[in-house]
């Protein structure tokens, strides 16, 4: 199974869908955002594509922790990760596609717990942070809980750095290459099309962690 939390546009869940579908049968994807909007749009992206996700309006994944505990095999998350005001997280309109509070942090601290909820035991946690979220110190978080992590890729500017995070279960020392390598070749892609911090402040006013 594989779940992005926050689908916006439907890119991701769609390329997903797309880059591992030849490669991998009888796999199920899920998309999940708290805004109507994202989730039309992202239902035409799917059909656009010829491609079927489940999608589910509600805020991270609420409601879902019973049905998907343990069952999620690939989450992409790219969460809103800007430091800004608390009173912006969860705002109307595009502000809190990006609005993620004191240090950028308030939204991703929440989808920690429930990655850890969902993802099975051989699970990946893939996730788009900024320098100014302190990486080191969510990947601190989630090695408390058991998880292993790595910068698997970063973009920068002379301002800003961009990460994905990859997180597994330190158990698991199992890896299956060619997804592996397809999703991180995807997330290249994806990440060097997501505007940079700089970018953001502008328009609104492979290292172990």
């Amino acid at each position: 199974m594989c779940m992005e939390i926050g689908c916006g546009s439907g890119y991701v869940i769609t390329s997903l869908a797309l880059i591992l579908g030849p490669e991998r049968g009888g796999v199920n994807y899920i998309a999940t955002d708290i805004n109507p909007n994202a989730v039309k749009v992202t239902h035409e992206t799917l059909d656009a594509h010829g491609v079927d996700a489940e999608l589910i309006l509600t805020d991270i994944a609420s409601g879902l922790e019973n049905r998907l505990a343990g069952l999620v095999d690939v989450m992409v998350v790219n969460p809103p990760y800007v430091p800004t005001p608390e009173d912006e997280v969860g705002a109307e309109g595009i502000i809190s596609s990006w609005a993620g509070g004191e240090n950028g942090r308030r939204v991703i601290d929440r989808v920690l717990p429930v990655a850890d909820h969902l993802l099975s035991e051989k699970g990946w946690l893939y996730m788009v942070t900024l320098t100014a979220n302190n990486p080191s110190e969510i990947c601190l978080q989630m090695k408390k809980k058991g998880y292993a992590s790595k910068i698997i890729i970063q973009r920068s500017t002379e301002e800003e750095s961009l990460h994905i995070i990859k997180f597994w279960r330190d158990s698991d020392t199992t890896v299956d290459e060619v997804t592996d390598q397809s999703l991180i070749g995807f997330l290249g892609s994806l990440l060097s099309q997501i505007p940079l911090f700089s970018l953001w402040r502008g328009s609104t006013s492979n290292d172990n962690c």
